[in-house]
């Protein structure tokens, strides 16, 4: 089982045997409590599910920049795209690409493979460009979703065509607002990570990817590292 895909049902089921156990001294109405472990369950099985999938996706950002995602199942592999980077990940290599000054340079590192998971490096250097991933949604649904002082509100909408469950968050006096698909994408996310302000909705989705989504942007300088470190 891939390693990020541990993780969130890991953090789902705290949620949920924590909130069935001690949700009447956690909160004054039990069926609210069960209602919120439900709902955390819920999404984070639909992202769960949607991280060993074949899609891709476009997101408006802030400022009206976009970004995208790309991921296959077969072969694997994954790729965020945002205005001055991309990153891809596949079993062959790990590409890393930035733009500065007009110009786009990448670099291509060795692979590595998390539990034959190469999404989870996507996750992690995507988050440090400030862009939002499911696995940094589900841990704010699930911190939420125990702490009995939250208000958690549920809706529903439709964004790029697709139904979404909506969830309105607050929090210890910061707030979110976060959608999620059917087919378990990230429709919007409203809020802040890891301390900074973060914005994106959903633009396009299909559950079919062009090879080029994994490609390097044309025009880029290449350095291939793979054969210095073999």
């Amino acid at each position: 089982m891939p390693a990020a895909s541990t993780t969130l049902r890991v953090l789902a089921a705290s949620a949920i045997a924590s909130l069935t156990v001690t949700g009447c001294q956690a909160f004054d109405d039990t069926g609210v409590a069960l209602a919120r472990a439900d709902l955390v369950n819920d999404l984070a099985a639909r992202m769960d599910r949607a991280l060993e999938q074949t899609w891709a996706a476009e997101y408006q950002l802030a400022g009206g920049r976009t970004a995208s995602i790309a991921q296959t199942e077969d072969p694997l592999r994954s790729s965020y795209t945002w205005p001055d980077g991309k990153i891809t990940v596949t079993q062959e290599a790990v590409t890393r690409c930035a733009n500065a000054a007009g110009r786009t340079s990448c670099t291509v590192s060795p692979p590595v493979l998390t539990a034959g998971k190469p999404s989870v490096i996507v996750y992690d250097e995507a988050r440090k460009h400030g862009l939002v991933t499911p696995p940094a949604v589900i841990r704010l649904l699930t911190e939420a979703a125990l702490d009995p002082q939250a208000s958690i509100e549920q809706s529903d909408t439709t964004l790029a065509g697709h139904h979404a469950t909506c969830i309105d968050v607050i929090r210890a006096g910061d707030r979110f607002d976060a959608c999620v698909t059917t087919e378990g994408v990230l429709g919007s996310f409203t809020g802040a990570l890891d301390g900074k302000p973060a914005e994106v909705t959903l633009n396009r989705y299909t559950d079919t990817v062009e090879s080029a989504a994994f490609d390097v942007p044309a025009g880029a300088g290449v350095v291939d590292r793979r054969s210095a470190t073999s």
